[in-house]
């Protein structure tokens, strides 16, 4: 019997244009991804508006499951996408104090 390894995380994210939209995406390294949309490769999405800041970050097991991830956040409201980026924040700031 072979030990199969851990599948590798995926990651939801959610990075902020200028124009203050919100982009969802998936990635196995969302910083990598990030630095990517910032110098104008991969979506097309920040053609018209460059993006700005990646604003929350959500690990999946896998990648399947980062796609229904992706799915869901992309079919919400854009004031329930504001609330997870806010939530996002606030618990980057409380795991910052605790350290």
């Amino acid at each position: 019997m072979t030990d199969t390894p851990p599948a590798k995380p995926w990651f939801v994210y959610l990075v902020r244009a200028e124009n203050g939209a919100l982009y969802c995406g998936i990635s196995d390294d969302p910083q990598r991804r990030f630095s990517q949309h910032r110098s104008g490769k991969g979506a097309r999405f920040f053609h018209s508006s460059p993006a700005q800041a990646l604003v929350y970050i959500e690990s999946c097991t896998d990648k399947s499951t980062a796609l229904r991830r992706e799915r869901a956040i992309k079919a919400l409201a854009k004031a329930a996408k504001e609330r997870l980026v806010a939530s996002f924040i606030m618990e980057e700031a409380d795991s910052a104090l605790s350290v």
